[in-house]
C-alpha cells in the first residue's frame, strides 16, 4: 500500500517516519495481520502488509490512515500546519496491489530502497 499526504506537501522527517512505523505495526496487530515491511519518505509511505481475505482492506486502510493522522497531530504539534480542511494529514486516496505474483524479497528489496529523507 501507499500513502501520499495531503497535496503531496514534505511533512515527514526520519523520527516522524519512525514513529508512523510504530503505530501502523499496532493497528496492523489490532487487526491481526503483519506489516511486514514499511518505508517512507517526505511525502508519503509504503507498506507491506499480509493479511486474510477476512479483512476488508477499507477497513484497514481507514484504521491506518485515521490512527496514524490523529497520534502524529497529537505526538508532534509541529505538523499541525500540515493538517488540511477537517484536519486531514492524507490525501483520501491511496495505492494498494497485490503481490501474491511476485517473489516477497522483491517486493520487501523495492520498498527497503526507498529513500527516506535526511
Amino acid at each position: 500500500m501507499v500513502f501520499v499526504t495531503k497535496f503531496r506537501h514534505r511533512v515527514f522527517s526520519d523520527r516522524h517516519l519512525a514513529r508512523m512505523e510504530e503505530i501502523m505495526r499496532a493497528v496492523c496487530a489490532d487487526f491481526e495481520t503483519e506489516l511486514v515491511e514499511f518505508n517512507g519518505e517526505n511525502n508519503h509511505v509504503h507498506l507491506l502488509v499480509n493479511f486474510p481475505p477476512k479483512v476488508a482492506l477499507a477497513k484497514l486502510v481507514n484504521s491506518l490512515k485515521g490512527v496514524s493522522s490523529r497520534r502524529m497531530r497529537q505526538e508532534f504539534p509541529d505538523l499541525v500546519r500540515h493538517y488540511y480542511r477537517a484536519n486531514k494529514l492524507w490525501s483520501g486516496s491511496y495505492f494498494a496491489g497485490s503481490v501474491g505474483g511476485a517473489p516477497l524479497s522483491v517486493v520487501r528489496q523495492y520498498i527497503e530502497q526507498q529513500n527516506r529523507p535526511v
